[in-house]
């Protein structure tokens, strides 16, 4: 949901927002620590962060809709692992705001 969002954040930051900068640090932080392969992050990266269509992402990564599209949900599933281990400890950001441990 966060990386959908990831534009959206961006702006929010760009405005001062200073929980839109806590949010994406935290992101990246998560995608940091998920152990993402190289073509899970290269994924990520043309899809939320230079907002490419899956279609595209896979021309420039010599795949199909499908294999970006696989890329992407295992890489997603990785990151939401973090969250809910930050969530157990206390730490990282929650859906509803800042948890601080």
């Amino acid at each position: 949901m966060l990386l959908s969002d990831y534009p959206k954040f961006v702006s929010r930051k760009r405005l001062g927002e200073y929980e839109a900068a806590e949010v994406l640090l935290d992101l990246h932080n998560a995608i940091e620590l998920a152990n993402l392969t190289d073509r899970q992050r290269e994924a990520i990266r043309l899809v939320y962060f230079e907002d490419l269509t899956q279609v595209e992402a896979g021309k420039r990564m010599g795949v199909g809709k499908d294999s970006v599209n696989h890329l992407i949900n295992r890489a997603a599933e990785s990151i939401a692992d973090i969250y809910y281990y930050w969530a157990g400890h206390n730490e990282g950001y929650a859906m509803g705001g800042r948890i601080d441990g």
